[in-house]
């Protein structure tokens, strides 16, 4: 599905029961807020090495991939009330990380841009 068919569809599921008017951008970022909250609890005290067995645990990724769609519907939500394009934006930030972190520079370490 790509992000227009996605925006269509949920504009019409809003509107269909008459939510748009708690859609507001407020809203819909504070409900974002709280389902990456519900995402992270999925890998709150795991290590890193349990956290990536999640994907092999078909029960565990199924209540990720929930709160994954959760947040991507607020995103295409939140977008579509604003009036931004989503895939701009995201090619946009691509660009501009790119600049800020060069391969030569960033290539297999976390270190922050400022401090290259």
């Amino acid at each position: 599905m790509d992000l227009q068919d996605l925006k269509a569809k949920l504009s019409a599921f809003a509107r269909e029961r008459d939510w748009d008017q708690f859609h507001s951008p407020k809203n819909l970022a504070m409900a974002l807020g709280g389902e990456a909250g519900e995402l992270l609890e999925h890998f709150q005290w795991l290590s890193d090495e349990q956290s990536r067995a999640v994907g092999a645990d078909p029960k565990r990724l199924a209540l990720v991939a929930e709160e994954l769609a959760d947040i991507t519907i607020y995103v295409v939500r939140l977008c579509d009330k604003l009036g931004l394009d989503l895939d701009d934006a995201v090619a946009r930030k691509i660009e501009a990380n790119a600049r800020k972190y060069p391969v030569s520079l960033a290539k297999g370490n976390a270190t922050k841009y400022t401090d290259f």
